[in-house]
């Protein structure tokens, strides 16, 4: 059999520091052990791929370490640990409620809640996806809840948390979890990278980071596919071919033409797009993406909005000064218009080059407005 792990389970964060994008809420939980400020209840909420279950099981593994250091981190070496990472801890309980969401689950967890820890001393009871419990299970879970044994710990973690009942939710310490911003993850994926020896891209990092829309395990898991496709050594070019992404070079190119007011050379460069496989939806609303990113930079304010490459940064900058922001709200408002109406066009791709005519002709609406 192989060897071969996949990224997101071998570079799995396994103390406080290692957890990517949510320092707020690592520096809080550290906090809370350091001063033995412990709720009985913990409430995870955030979106898939953030780290509400793994933060889960470092918060459970650092509670009951019998030699924490002063950074309040697991030391690895405890007998606690030890069974802990090798999979083995009696005191740390993971229920995925997706599929055990009857009375019937919950009743045996309360069974075992009565039990003190053999080790340590606590006993954290993880409860993963809690909003598929069933109204029953959750109305009886709440006195154990409420008022649990002194050994024992709740963390519930959700993707959904408007479907959690408001009792559940007042017995709680709610956290929320945030999206991983693209430039944490592709700092991540370049440690990860240089651990690998692999040699990437800085813009096929982000390419990567994008893609995965704020969930790191998508960002891993799209790195490794980009690897097996690749090999050793990833380019920018290959992350576009392999996900099937349109490059940002296109739509630098069809702001300029419209800019020059070139309707052949806009509806030519659609034709290019659509020829690659690409669904002129798909390339109207990157292109309202990109008026956006361009609009963003014109105010150093906005400007940390825009995240991408370095070097693309200082392309977008370099056009949005070529360009009225009057002209750019007027764009995005014509993209958005086409957006809304393609699902209804019958000729959808005549919708597209009618809003490429459009932007083509903007400049000079604005000067016969003001000039």
């Amino acid at each position: 059999m192989s060897d071969y792990v996949v990224s997101a389970r071998k570079y799995r964060p396994q103390t406080f520091d290692t957890v990517v994008g949510q320092k707020s809420i690592t520096t809080t939980l550290r906090s809370a052990i350091t001063t033995d400020h412990l709720a009985q209840a913990f409430l995870f909420c955030g979106t898939r791929g953030v780290g509400k279950t793994t933060t889960a099981r470092i918060l459970a593994k650092t509670i009951n370490c019998m030699d924490r250091g002063e950074n309040v981190e697991a030391c690895d070496k405890c007998d606690s640990c030890v069974s802990f990472n090798e999979n083995a801890s009696l005191n740390i309980y993971e229920l995925d409620a997706a599929s055990n969401n009857s009375v019937d689950d919950i009743r045996e967890l309360i069974n075992q809640v009565r039990v003190p820890p053999q080790l340590g001393t606590h006993k954290v009871y993880i409860i993963d996806e809690v909003h598929m419990l069933s109204t029953q299970a959750f109305n009886a879970f709440l006195k154990t809840l409420e008022e649990p044994p002194k050994h024992a710990i709740f963390i519930l973690a959700t993707t959904e948390k408007h479907k959690i009942i408001p009792t559940i939710l007042s017995r709680c310490q709610i956290f929320d979890f945030n999206r991983i911003k693209v430039s944490d993850m592709a700092n991540h994926l370049a440690n990860i990278a240089a651990k690998e020896n692999i040699t990437a891209d800085p813009e096929a990092l982000h390419l990567i980071s994008q893609k995965a829309d704020g969930a790191l395990r998508d960002a891993l898991s799209i790195f490794d596919q980009i690897v097996t496709f690749a090999g050793n050594n990833i380019t920018y070019k290959q992350v576009l071919e392999n996900l099937n992404i349109l490059d940002y070079d296109y739509y630098f190119r069809i702001v300029d033409v419209a800019s020059k007011e070139d309707i052949p050379a806009a509806l030519l460069l659609l034709n290019d797009v659509v020829e690659k496989g690409f669904d002129p939806h798909h390339f109207a609303t990157g292109l309202a993406n990109h008026y956006r990113d361009l609009l963003v930079c014109k105010d150093p304010r906005t400007s940390k909005l825009l995240e991408v490459a370095e070097n693309v940064e200082q392309k977008y900058l370099e056009q949005s000064k070529e360009i009225d922001p009057n002209y750019l709200l007027r764009a995005i408002a014509v993209l958005s218009k086409v957006d809304i109406e393609y699902k209804t066009a019958k000729n959808s791709r005549l919708l597209v080059e009618v809003g490429l005519m459009q932007l083509c002709s903007l400049k000079s609406e604005l000067e016969k407005k003001n000039p």
